[in-house]
C-alpha cells in the first residue's frame, strides 16, 4: 500500500481529494496542516471529518514553515508528496506581501528539502493559472514564456514552480506541477466569488460586482481536479512537467450570477464597483497536453457544478457533515 503526504490537507482540494484517496483502500495518507486563519478553523475541522474516521489517515497539526519539519516527519516512508498548502488569494496577497512569500516561497522550498534528505522522488505541487498573469494569448499554454504575473500570489506560485524545476534538474526528484484554474465546488473557500455571492443572495444583500461583469474565467469543478492530481501520480514522461488543470471553458461572471440565482431560486441585488487590482481579465487554458499525457478528461458542467455546491451549502447549514467524494464522482 503506497503511502503520501499531503499538505493542507484541510483544505478546499486537500481534503476532497484525502477523501477519495481513501475511499479506494489503495493507500495510506499522512496529512499536514496549520489552520491558517485565513478563514475559521471549525471550516477545515469540519473538511477532515470523514477523513479523521479512516483507518488509513493520521493527520498533523504542522506548517510548511516548520524548521522541525524534517524532524517531525522523519519516521514516515513516503512515495509521494502532494503539495498543496499555500497562503491563497490574489487580492489579500496585495497587502501582506511579507507572509505570502515566507509560506509560499520559503514552506514550498521546506518541502523540497525534506524530499531530497528523505529521498522521496516524487512530487506534485499545486500551482495557479495565476502565473500566466495579464496575458492576452489566450488560451493559455503550458508552453507560452510571455508570463506576466501581476500579484504577489501569482508570484510566490511562480517561484513554487521554478523550485519544482531546480529540484528535478539537480536532485532527479519527478515534479508534477499542475496549474489550477479557479477551483469551484463543494469546499470552496468562503471568499471566492461563487461562495460570497451565494452567501449575499441568500441573505438579501447586495453583491459587490467589480467591473462590467464581463469578465471570464475557466471554471473548473473541484471533482475534476482531484482526478487530474490523481492521474498526475502516474506521470513517467519526464522529470519536470507543467499541466493545465482547467474545464477548457469561458464563463462570464455575470453568467455565474445567474446561474447561482436560478439554483438558489432568488434574485442577486447587484452593486457595481471598479475593478480589482490584481485582477485579470480572462483566464482560459489549453488542456490537451494534460488530456493526452495524464488522460485528463473534465466531466462536469458549469451548470452541474453549481447545483452540487448549492447542495453541499445548504447540508452545511444543517449542520450535517458533508461527504464530497461521492458527489465528486458523479456528474
Amino acid at each position: 500500500m503506497k503511502s503520501f503526504l499531503i499538505t493542507g490537507v484541510a483544505g478546499f482540494i486537500g481534503s476532497n481529494l484525502t477523501e477519495v484517496l481513501l475511499q479506494s483502500n489503495q493507500y495510506k495518507i499522512v496529512g499536514i496542516d496549520n489552520f491558517d486563519l485565513f478563514y475559521p478553523k471549525k471550516t477545515k475541522e469540519n473538511n477532515l471529518l470523514w477523513c479523521l474516521a479512516h483507518p488509513n489517515f493520521e493527520f498533523l497539526n504542522l506548517s510548511i514553515e516548520d524548521q522541525e519539519l524534517e524532524k517531525k516527519l522523519s519516521s514516515y516512508n513516503f512515495d509521494a508528496i502532494i503539495h498543496l498548502a499555500a497562503k491563497a488569494g490574489v487580492r489579500p496577497s496585495i497587502d501582506s506581501v511579507e507572509s505570502y512569500y515566507q509560506t509560499n516561497i520559503i514552506g514550498t522550498l521546506n518541502i523540497y528539502e525534506f524530499a531530497r534528505k528523505q529521498g522521496i522522488k516524487k512530487v506534485i505541487f499545486g500551482s495557479s493559472s495565476s502565473v500566466y498573469g495579464q496575458n492576452a494569448n489566450t488560451p493559455w499554454e503550458e508552453k507560452d514564456t510571455d508570463l506576466q504575473p501581476i500579484s504577489p500570489y501569482a508570484v510566490s506560485k511562480l517561484s513554487g514552480e521554478s523550485t519544482a524545476k531546480i529540484y528535478a534538474h539537480l536532485h532527479q526528484i519527478s515534479t508534477v506541477s499542475l496549474r489550477f484554474f479557479t477551483v469551484y465546488g463543494p469546499r470552496q473557500r468562503p471568499d471566492l466569488a461563487i461562495h460570497k455571492f451565494a452567501n449575499k443572495i441568500e441573505r438579501g444583500e447586495p453583491i459587490p460586482l467589480f467591473g462590467d461583469g464581463k469578465t471570464l474565467r475557466d471554471y473548473t469543478f473541484v471533482g475534476d481536479i482531484v482526478q487530474g492530481i490523481i492521474q498526475s501520480l502516474d506521470f513517467k514522461g519526464s522529470n519536470f512537467e507543467l499541466f493545465n488543470l482547467a474545464s477548457g471553458r469561458k464563463i462570464q461572471l455575470i453568467e455565474v450570477v445567474r446561474l447561482l440565482e436560478e439554483a438558489l431560486g432568488k434574485k442577486a441585488i447587484i452593486e457595481h464597483l471598479p475593478p480589482q487590482p490584481g485582477d485579470v481579465s480572462e483566464t482560459f487554458a489549453n488542456i490537451n497536453k494534460a488530456k493526452l499525457a495524464l488522460n485528463y478528461n473534465p466531466s462536469f458542467s458549469f451548470e452541474n457544478g453549481i447545483q452540487e455546491f448549492v447542495n453541499w451549502k445548504r447540508i452545511l447549514y444543517l449542520q450535517e457533515p458533508f461527504i464530497s467524494h461521492k458527489p465528486i464522482l458523479q456528474n
